[in-house]
């Protein structure tokens, strides 16, 4: 079990896959809202929530705001505890699960497109592959301008190459999992007061 750690949900435990994913850790998830919270206004944004696991990611972003996350998770047992933990914490009209290959489902375009992106693939996915991914984002056209993109790697792994129109953040390291954030094609929803760190 986890929890979500801040916000309206704050507090409540959700079930992570008992095998076969990497959920991301409550330190890293903290310390990235913390990072997103200071840089991006969270309210109403659309969330796309990919390799999605336990769905925690896309979670904490309605806990703190989000008016929808679309959850991308191709295995199973993962899928199905994305929507028991959706459906535990009542949050159904907000929350969209496709089971599905990552793939697939950015081909097939939205009408809705995501100001906020997660993808915490597994570690033996190659960095070729998530650049692949960055740029069926763009031509699929699931990004609205200034949209902020998260992606989670090993730390020893080699760094993603942001494809054009991506403007890369600092990267950030927590032990063994780094943290390579951008934002899409202009300023993201920026807080109306808040300090954005340097």
């Amino acid at each position: 079990m986890t929890r979500i750690i801040a916000g309206t949900l704050g507090g409540r435990r959700i079930a992570v896959p008992r095998s076969g994913t990497r959920p991301t850790s409550d330190r890293v998830r903290e310390s990235l809202f913390n990072v997103l919270d200071a840089r991006l206004d969270l309210d109403d944004v659309v969330v796309l929530d990919l390799y999605a696991g336990s769905g925690a990611l896309g979670l904490e972003a309605i806990s703190r705001g989000a008016a929808r996350a679309v959850f991308v998770e191709q295995d199973h047992r993962a899928a199905e505890t994305v929507a028991r933990n959706v459906t535990a914490l009542g949050v159904g009209a907000r929350a969209e699960l496709r089971r599905a290959p990552v793939a697939t489902v950015l081909a097939g375009g939205t009408d809705r497109p995501a100001g906020l992106v997660f993808a915490d693939p597994p570690y033996d996915v190659p960095v070729a592959e998530v650049e692949q991914m960055l740029d069926a984002l763009a031509h699929h056209r699931w990004l609205s301008a200034g949209a902020v993109a998260v992606i989670e790697r090993r730390a020893s792994g080699p760094a993603v190459r942001w494809p054009p129109g991506w403007e890369p953040w600092p990267m950030r390291r927590y032990g063994d999992t780094r943290l390579e954030m951008a934002e899409f094609g202009g300023s993201p929803r920026r807080p109306t007061a808040a300090t954005v760190p340097v």
